[in-house]
């Protein structure tokens, strides 16, 4: 019921956009056969006061004429050769013939329609009837409310339909998740059982397979929590972006192309509201792209923390290689974008979605003239 309840406002709004124009158009028509009528008794008491041989009947007519100007609703002021005001009626407001309101709104008047002369002098200033006013006006509403109710009905399937990817992509994410945890139970017995072994290679290999075998734990956990709302718990910052650095730091490259990752931050601790996963996730994000624009070539990558405005964090992340083109800047932060051959264009847009829409922070490119600066700025 929830999910169908937009598609049933927009039903409803468009239904009554068409009963009210059909309701105006029934207006209309009976506006115009009122008209119709009033012209045709007009006409008929002309007709009668020409036919006439006595020219009496001109008084009666000209009543008759008057009383149906009146029920035709048009505005009109007559005025004498030398321009002044003589008569008037339907006037949109209470004034006698000589208040110079009447004479300003002569112009008005004559903005809507051209006066008529009269052969003895001086002129018939006329407006619109009702009738042409509201035409002018409610079917452009009508037109609109059209026009506004069909934008909003495509934004809500767009927006439905994405809401339906991304909760299978979730789904998805969260089964991935689910199936993980078989074998990294089985690869931590395995771990285990290595422990016994008395072999100086095995004894140095399994902290950094036991290092590993916690990492992917924290990639399964962090699949679990995609499409779920994000915690608000006070994370010691330095402490995870320092966890980041001493993991990449034992497995990047330290012969041919060496990578040096450093963390820099002062001596007290930095703590901020958030979800120690999801943040976790964009550190790693930023060091991993770092990473990739060095790789072949070697290089260095600062992660550094320092204040931002108010109790608020900025987390940096620099390195010294090639740096991103000018034409791409504004492309990178769009998901599915990449320049890597096997990229997926999600990393920066993921990173972004957790500093902005999950922390309410600012994820930005710094511009720089060697290599590539990132600053996450994230609330206290």
């Amino acid at each position: 019921m929830r999910r169908s309840a937009p598609v049933v406002i927009v039903a409803v709004g468009l239904l009554f956009v068409l009963g009210s124009l059909v309701w105006y158009t029934q207006l209309v028509v009976g506006q115009l056969r009122e008209e119709s009528a009033t012209a045709g008794r007009m006409y008929a008491q002309a007709f009668g006061a020409l036919a006439d041989p006595q020219g009496d009947g001109a008084d009666f007519a000209l009543i008759d004429v008057t009383k149906g100007i009146d029920r035709l609703g048009v505005p009109l002021i007559v005025t004498d050769p030398s321009g002044r005001p003589s008569a008037s009626a339907n006037l949109p407001f209470v004034a006698s013939i000589h208040d110079p309101r009447v004479a300003e709104y002569v112009r008005e008047l004559d903005r809507a329609n051209k006066p008529v002369l009269l052969p003895a002098g001086g002129a018939v200033h006329f407006g619109n009837s009702k009738l042409v006013r509201g035409m002018r006006v409610i079917p452009v509403l009508q037109v609109a409310m059209i026009g506004v109710l069909l934008i909003t009905g495509v934004v809500i399937m767009t927006t439905r339909n994405r809401a339906d990817r991304e909760s299978v992509f979730a789904g998805m994410a969260r089964e991935s998740a689910h199936q993980l945890g078989t074998p990294l139970s089985s690869l931590s017995g395995w771990v285990e059982l290595l422990r016994d072994r008395d072999d100086a290679m095995v004894v140095q290999a399994v902290p950094h397979m036991i290092k590993d075998v916690e990492r992917l734990e924290r990639v399964a956990h962090r699949f679990e929590r995609i499409g779920r709302p994000p915690k608000r718990e006070r994370v010691a910052l330095d402490t995870v972006a320092g966890d980041v650095v001493t993991y990449f730091a034992a497995r990047v490259p330290t012969l041919a192309h060496p990578i040096l990752i450093s963390l820099e931050k002062g001596d007290d601790p930095v703590t901020i509201a958030g979800d120690r996963v999801l943040l976790e996730w964009a550190i790693e994000s930023l060091v991993k792209n770092a990473i990739d624009a060095l790789a072949g070539r070697g290089g260095s990558i600062v992660v550094s923390l320092l204040p931002a405005a108010g109790s608020g964090v900025r987390l940096r992340v620099a390195d010294d290689g090639p740096g991103i083109p000018k034409a791409l800047r504004r492309k990178i932060f769009a998901a599915g974008f990449t320049t890597k051959e096997r990229g997926w264009g999600i990393g920066l847009a993921l990173t972004r979605r957790i500093v902005e829409d999950n922390h309410g922070g600012r994820l930005v490119l710094v511009p720089s003239d060697h290599g590539a600066v990132f600053d996450a700025i994230l609330p206290g």
